[in-house]
């Protein structure tokens, strides 16, 4: 079967991972492969090269296409040609399923997707594209706007597609409450991971050879950030709530692991806190309670995480974030904002500590309680750990992906 994905950007990312991954577990399975994206820029890094390299055991890769005008802001003419351009792509790969990925390709892929007559058109939920009304009153009226504008456009492109995917079962209630599609057009498939890379170390990547080659010394006590350096991650929250003891406790150390637009006002913000901060990417090696690593392949992830003691994920705005299984799966504790499916995986005192969305002093006090209390924090990572790796599995997610391109064909557990 040929399959054609397609998303927005091919940056480093939770959304763009889950949609590699299933690219090349399909490419596995004899599919025929086919993945569509619109340029790539910033500092966010690409998965491009991952993509390109990729070949299975007989050699099959994954087929690229760059739709030149889509753009993920709201870009009326861009957005004309790129629809333009997806309907003349769709045109010459004649894929018999269409699965669309992120908000602007989710929309315009699915429109010309479902206006060539594909047979089976499947878009899938990462995260919302609905943001919170943040800042003045200006502000807020433009996020109102947009978020209308997102809705109505979500319900015009859910009457055109087979069926409707989400990574966590929040995002088809919101979606649900917003009268966006049917419940009968959605499934849950949580998003892969390659587990194995979590489950074990590799030889050099153990938590002690990483930390050691960080500077960080066995007894800091570690608080990582894998995510963007943008809006709406939580940086800003985690300065605010760690900054005062941080000042007072040298031992105490924060680890972020990513790039971003807003790097380099974070950072200025750190140090107007009176955090020294080395950018490791650079570098800069001098000690400090600020580490940051700047762009890491995604095969290194696993290794920073098993740097930490705490996973913090204090991002506002989610599907269900990736980083949260992949810690419990290195067993490493999360804390983490309850946004949209966050607490599907990091449940409250069960498998993490989860703490309301803003709520920067029961933020402070959930990494403080991880700080004084190392063995629970251990006990809620372990409680996680089997179960992330039964649902996170690359195989369940392909498995669960062919269940719903063809409904009425059989697809065996662990294909």
């Amino acid at each position: 079967m040929r399959i054609l994905h397609i998303s927005t950007r091919l940056i480093l990312g939770g959304s763009q991972e889950n949609t590699v991954l299933s690219c090349e577990e399909q490419a596995r399975r004899g599919h025929d492969v086919h993945l569509a994206f619109g340029p790539i820029y910033g500092p966010e890094g690409s998965l491009l090269d991952r993509v390109r390299s990729f070949r299975t055991d007989d050699g099959r890769g994954i087929t690229t296409h760059v739709v030149p005008h889509m753009v993920r802001e709201v870009a009326p003419i861009k957005d004309a040609r790129a629809y333009r351009e997806l309907r003349a792509l769709v045109r010459a790969v004649e894929p018999g399923v269409v699965h669309t990925h992120s908000s602007k390709a989710g929309i315009l892929g699915r429109l010309a997707a479902w206006d060539e007559g594909v047979a089976r058109v499947v878009h899938t939920i990462h995260g919302p594209p609905f943001m919170p009304a943040e800042g003045g009153a200006l502000a807020r009226a433009k996020t109102r706007i947009s978020n209308g504008v997102y809705t109505v456009a979500e319900r015009f492109a859910a009457e055109r597609c087979h069926a409707i995917v989400s990574v966590a079962d929040a995002m088809t209630r919101e979606f649900l409450q917003r009268g966006i599609g049917h419940p009968g057009l959605y499934a849950t498939v949580r998003s892969g991971i390659e587990v194995d890379r979590y489950l074990g170390a590799v030889p050099g990547d153990d938590r002690a050879s990483v930390r050691a080659r960080l500077g960080l010394a066995p007894t800091d006590f570690v608080v990582g950030v894998v995510a963007r350096l943008a809006q709406h991650k939580g940086h800003d929250d985690l300065l605010a709530a760690l900054a005062p003891r941080m000042r007072t406790e040298p031992s105490w150390k924060l680890l972020w692991v990513g790039d971003g637009w807003w790097r380099e006002r974070l950072l200025a913000r750190a140090r107007s806190l009176g955090l020294r901060v080395a950018e490791l990417d650079r570098g800069q090696s001098t000690p400090a309670q600020l580490l940051v690593s700047g762009l890491v392949p995604p095969e290194r992830i696993p290794a920073m995480i098993r740097a930490m003691d705490v996973l913090a994920h204090p991002s506002s705005r989610e599907g269900l974030p990736r980083t949260v299984p992949q810690a419990l799966l290195c067993g490493v504790c999360p804390v983490a904002y309850d946004a949209d499916g966050t607490g599907e995986a990091c449940r409250e005192m069960e498998t993490g500590r989860l703490v309301p969305v803003g709520d920067v002093g029961r933020l402070r006090d959930a990494v403080e309680w991880c700080a004084a209390n190392p063995a629970e924090r251990d006990r809620l990572a372990r409680a996680g750990r089997a179960w992330c790796a039964r649902e996170f599995s690359v195989a369940a997610m392909a498995d669960g992906l062919e269940r719903i391109y063809w409904p009425d064909r059989a697809v065996p557990a662990n294909h």
